[in-house]
């Protein structure tokens, strides 16, 4: 017989099914409470400890490696007593004996059991979900399935454009893999997102180089052996290497049920996170409470909370269920939504649209207090917005002003550098681990901390998904005052290296390093692959310094520029044929119209700079169109020199008072194939009238009586610039010369992606002339360099189109020496 005083000392046994966020987080809230009171014992599926699953996306993409998204290392879990099983799944519950068994034979007994099980991938019910090359996105597993995957290159097709499904195609597409994104509304994220708001992120991302087929049913996986592609209800189909479903999630509860344990669409909770067995609780994505589920974090750490505190027989906290916010973990894009910010009847609406920037803000009221929100490119209100919303805040008094965050306080801009001190002591900072803002300004003050690393480690906020870091920054600086660190620190290329742009063009130019791969083992990459943002622009630096023996590494290009065409959003391409100045002639005009004809080619457009563009042509269609059109690119797709545009100047115009055809076309073929940190382009207007628009351009000529006036850093886009004169020339060499030093200069100093107007606005107008305009010595060097550059590129059809010509195909046209 077992002694009384035995079983009176025993511990307590507490066996948790789950290794993953919700319940390793309860674990931690029960240590803080009763760190003595149960033996701990957790079963994990997987192979590691407790990762940040919010990561995810990082890893795909090749930002970060497995090892920095650990949670709890190994020894957190010995340190604290508790017993780990990894790899360990557990297969049924024994509620008459109290103990869970596993797979392989273990058995485990408890006195609570702590369900935390998560959720499953929901699988579409197509034809086809079975074949190999069809993945989930749930764990670190399906991570590294599909890097190994992508290794192979192809196409990507995602399915489900929410959160998941966006953040996978963001994963892909930084592994080099095409990527077209299948959605069946009418824009992407559409749960957290309106029209509007859906717009701005498709372009985004677009620009980031995925694809988007919204609109569009799933009705069969296309393949034998392999995925081969997706066929849709409408009978359209589009070529696939790898295919992944992001449509959604489903609580596990088979083992629940099995136990007799109450289910629904999740496990049935009530307010203290039990079940209807009062020794077993549950937390995370398998829980169902008032009948809702969570798929997001902050709620299940809300939850986690709670069932620590009955589970350290504190008895004290409720769960309510939580009011959720959004936000997207794609490196650039920022994005907050919350609440009902769709609005419509009954609802006012605020919005601010800035549509050069970027921005889009809406706050929905009702009765005078935020009832929902969502802000786009600029999300440093996002958590006093929720706060307002959380705490039911009558905001009349600053209704007008609430799309500018404080503003009525005296705060003003959209940095919001003053936002966070302004908080309340439990405005909610980190949503990710409902840390408030009171907790981050205690931990700073009584724990001594000075740097946003040492804030991450003591509070967790920040740690996970990061779009709070600035707001944790301001607190720091608040907080600590003169004692915090302000000064500017500088801004590495991205997350894989300390480097900055100047430093890894320096250390290529003076080490001689003559490729992407042997730059990143020099440097010391923290990942030896890169990532989306370093590889195309550490290549351009190779080929900028090395024009003539450096490596031009195909797979550190775009998908436009690895095809030579312009992908378009239904997956075919845009071929755009180069003809100088606009000037063309019948017989070039019925060669393009025979093959646009006899390839059945969709759409004939003339674009805005004076070229002929057609659109709709299949990828493998494009040698043979290219062979049989015998003209060069115009490197419509590339970060290149587009087209030079001009007007018809003194040849026919009556106002004419320079020859701006001819100009126009001695300029597209002495810079023809000139790769730049952007696209560029040039215009030529014959007379001041500028009917060519040369003053929103990167290079304008406007003719004058008394020559040429020369115009830099203009811009047409989103955002509109003006181009501000650079000096006056009175030859056609000289504007020659010019151009190409302006160019020259603009490409080895420009960081990659940086359009000639902000360089400019960068660099300063007034040092660009002192090195072009005012020394000779300078701008013949510069110009000699760009010719050397240009001498070494080839024209890129020339090889592709040689096996494809036949008796339709005329000669290519060549540029005369």
């Amino acid at each position: 017989m077992m002694n009384p005083v035995a079983v009176q000392h025993r511990k307590a046994r507490l066996v948790v099914v789950g290794n993953g966020m919700a319940g390793i987080r309860a674990v931690e809230e029960l240590l803080k409470m009763a760190p003595e009171l149960y033996e701990i014992t957790i079963f994990g599926d997987e192979p590691h400890p407790n990762y940040n699953r919010i990561l995810l996306t990082p890893v795909l993409a090749g930002e970060m490696a497995l090892e920095e998204t650990i949670l709890n290392p190994l020894g957190w879990y010995a340190e604290h007593g508790i017993t780990l099983h990894t790899g360990s799944r557990v297969t049924a519950i024994d509620r008459v004996k109290r103990q869970v068994l596993t797979e392989d034979g273990c058995s485990a007994p408890y006195d609570r059991l702590l369900l935390a099980i998560g959720a499953a991938a929901a699988i579409a019910p197509i034809p086809g979900n079975h074949l190999p090359g069809v993945f989930s996105y749930r764990d670190m597993s399906d991570v590294e399935e599909l890097t190994r995957s992508s290794e192979l290159g192809g196409e990507a097709v995602v399915i489900g454009g929410g959160l998941l499904g966006l953040e996978v195609a963001h994963g892909l597409r930084a592994r080099g893999m095409g990527v077209t994104v299948v959605h069946r509304r009418a824009w992407p994220l559409d749960k957290q997102l309106d029209a509007r708001g859906g717009a701005l992120l498709q372009k985004a991302m677009e620009d980031r180089g995925v694809r988007f087929l919204l609109d569009k049913e799933s009705a069969e996986i296309l393949g034998d052996t392999h995925v081969t592609g997706l066929r849709f209800t409408d009978d359209s189909e589009i070529s696939a290497d790898v295919l992944v479903m992001t449509i959604g999630i489903k609580p596990r509860i088979a083992i629940a049920q099995a136990a007799g344990l109450q289910c629904e669409t999740g496990i049935l909770v009530n307010d203290t996170l039990q079940t209807y067995d009062p020794r077993i609780y549950a937390v995370g994505e398998c829980v169902q409470h008032r009948g809702q589920t969570y798929g997001l974090v902050a709620p299940l750490f809300e939850q986690a909370k709670v069932a620590a505190n009955h589970l350290a027989e504190y008895g004290r906290m409720r769960y309510q269920g939580s009011v959720t916010s959004t936000k997207l973990k794609v490196t650039g894009i920022e994005l907050f939504s919350a609440g009902d910010f769709m609005g419509g009847e009954g609802f006012e609406e605020v919005t601010l649209l800035d549509g050069n920037q970027g921005i889009y803000k809406k706050v929905i009221l009702q009765d005078n207090k935020v009832v929902g929100g969502l802000l786009y490119g600029d999300t440093s209100i996002g958590p006093w917005l929720f706060q307002l919303m959380r705490d039911g805040t009558d905001v009349s008094a600053f209704r007008d002003n609430i799309v500018f965050g404080e503003t009525h306080l005296g705060n003003s801009g959209h940095a919001g550098e003053n936002q966070a001190s302004r908080l309340a002591d439990g405005a909610e900072i980190c949503g990710c681990n409902g840390v408030a803002k009171g907790s981050i300004v205690r931990a700073i003050r009584e724990q001594g901390l000075f740097t946003l690393e040492e804030v991450r480690k003591c509070t967790k906020a920040s740690a996970s998904c990061g779009s709070c870091t600035g707001l944790v920054e301001q607190l720091l600086a608040s907080t600590l005052g003169g004692f915090y660190d302000s000064s500017p620190k500088k801004k590495a290329l991205c997350g894989c290296t300390d480097f900055t742009h100047q430093e890894i063009r320096d250390a290529i130019i003076q080490q001689k390093l003559l490729s992407v791969r042997q730059t990143f083992a020099r440097l010391g990459w923290r990942h030896p692959g890169g990532c989306a943002t370093c590889r195309p622009a550490v290549n351009y630096y190779v080929r900028t310094a090395w024009p003539a023996e450096g490596l031009d590494d195909a797979q550190s290009r775009s998908i436009n520029e690895r095809a030579h065409a312009n992908i378009q959003k239904d997956g075919t391409y845009s071929v755009i044929p180069r003809i100088y100045g606009g000037v063309t002639s019948p017989a070039e005009l019925k060669r393009i119209a025979e093959v646009a004809e006899r390839h059945n080619v969709p759409m004939v457009k003339f674009t805005g700079g004076q070229r002929l563009d057609l659109l709709g042509v299949k990828k493998e269609d494009l040698p043979q169109i290219w062979a049989e059109l015998g003209m060069p690119s115009g490197h419509a797709y590339g970060k290149a020199l587009r087209t030079v545009k001009s007007c018809v100047g003194t040849e026919f115009c009556r106002f004419g008072v320079q020859d701006s055809t001819h100009l126009a076309i001695e300029l597209e073929k002495g810079l023809e194939r000139m790769w730049a940190p952007h696209k560029v382009k040039l215009a030529v207007s014959g007379c001041p009238r500028n009917c060519s628009e040369s003053t929103i351009k990167d290079f304008g000529i406007i003719g004058v009586d008394s020559g040429w006036e020369l115009y830099v850093g203009g811009n047409g886009g989103m955002k509109v610039r003006a181009a501000e004169l650079l000096c006056k020339v009175k030859t056609h060499d000289e504007v020659l010369e010019m151009a190409k030093a302006f160019l020259q200069m603009y490409r080895e100093d420009a960081q990659y992606l940086e359009r000639t107007a902000p360089w400019v606005e960068r660099v300063g107008l007034d040092h660009i002339k002192a090195i072009v305009v005012m020394d000779v010595a300078s701008r013949q060097q510069l110009a000699a360099r760009l010719d050397f550059a240009l001498s070494q590129e080839k024209d890129p059809w020339a090889e592709a189109v040689s096996g494809c010509l036949n008796i339709h195909a005329a000669p290519l046209r060549r540029i005369p020496a």
